[in-house]
């Protein structure tokens, strides 16, 4: 469960390296954003001489949550971290790789471009 102010790693090389939640995109009174909700993010920290610079306002989809998810034949999946991937307005990551696992729910969302680039998806 990922809510304002909440303080995420970013888990690929578009530059950035820390994000911040604040806002999440859909429903206007919506509270936490889950796997596969994409969030308006600031940057909090960042690579120097790349694109992306500290206090820049982009668009993410987060892809690991410590909340648990619960899946329907009853398996649940949880990560160490939470974790988003940068992406466009077009819903296209900015970077070239994905470190880490990614959740098969990303998949059904639309946002096959980040599975193929993960290493693992469970």
């Amino acid at each position: 469960m990922i809510q304002t102010q909440t303080h995420l790693n970013v888990a690929d090389n578009s530059g950035a390296r820390e994000l911040m939640c604040i806002r999440i995109i859909g429903a206007s009174n919506r509270q936490y954003a889950h796997i596969g909700d994409i969030i308006v993010a600031v940057i909090k920290d960042a690579l120097p001489n790349t694109s992306l610079e500290r206090s820049e306002v982009i668009r993410a989809v987060i892809v690991r949550t410590c909340k648990e998810l619960k899946r329907d034949n009853g398996m649940i999946i949880r990560y160490d971290d939470n974790a988003a991937v940068v992406i466009d307005q077009e819903g296209n990551p900015k970077g070239t790789r994905v470190f880490g696992a990614i959740a098969r729910e990303l998949r059904q969302l639309n946002f096959t471009k980040i599975i193929s680039l993960s290493p693992e998806v469970l």
